[in-house]
């Protein structure tokens, strides 16, 4: 056996920016999936994600994603269809569905205040790790997307946090936490830091910023570049 093939893989630290009710997260989630995949052999990687609202003043009774997308950017009904099915494309080919999943008719497409959900992925990452995180971010996305559940909702939230794995009492607390609110608040300063104005935004290893929702290729070459600068820093 080659020494090469007895080498333990390299770790990496991937911290992401991201919001809940961001179409291009989960797939840049899936992207990065399949590119982490691919370099099994390589790569071990610790994936934390950190807070970002885009729409931090949305109501509490939501709003419709059609006349979101059409008051936010101005955007014609025709227009936004069409960037619906531009998503609904680019999520097919990453391997993640937009479709409505579940029971009977499908409710409104809506859009929510998401500042529970960070509470609770926050909260999922502080006290019981990334991998834990990770589940939950899923099933946020999945409860968003697919189930087109109202993810303001602190009970719906508990409810998703059971299934995650998380238990369900200590997430209902979490959710009214202040020490987990200013944390929240913290991590979106810290997306300020380092420059991220939109998401998702990938950082690789605290060092390079990869914007926006890559190919897995994208995401594969530019962890070993910053790996192999960090090999080379220290030869």
């Amino acid at each position: 056996m080659s020494a090469g093939a007895l080498r333990a893989p390299a770790q990496v630290t991937l911290d992401i920016w991201s919001d809940v009710m961001c179409p291009w997260c989960a797939i840049g989630l899936r992207q990065l999936d399949r590119a982490l995949a691919a370099m099994a052999d390589e790569v071990s990687a610790k994936v934390r994600f950190h807070p970002f609202e885009l729409n931090p003043d949305m109501p509490e009774e939501g709003e419709e994603q059609g006349a979101h997308i059409q008051r936010k950017y101005g955007r014609t009904p025709q227009q936004s269809a069409g960037v619906r099915e531009a998503l609904k494309a680019a999520a097919q080919r990453a391997g993640y569905s937009f479709d409505y999943a579940g029971e009977g008719e499908a409710p409104p497409a809506m859009m929510w205040n998401t500042r529970l959900a960070h509470r609770l992925l926050t909260w999922a990452l502080r006290d019981f790790g990334p991998e834990r995180q990770m589940r939950l971010k899923r099933a946020l996305f999945d409860a968003h997307f697919q189930a087109r559940r109202n993810v303001s909702d602190p009970e719906v939230l508990a409810e998703i946090a059971e299934t995650a794995g998380l238990p369900r009492i200590d997430a209902l607390k979490a959710m009214i936490d202040p020490e987990i609110d200013a944390m929240v608040t913290a991590g979106e300063r810290q997306a300020w830091d380092w420059n991220v104005t939109g998401v998702p935004a990938v950082v690789i290893n605290g060092k390079l910023i990869v914007p926006g929702a890559q190919e897995p290729e994208v995401y594969a070459d530019l962890i070993r570049k910053v790996l192999a600068r960090e090999a080379a820093g220290k030869a």
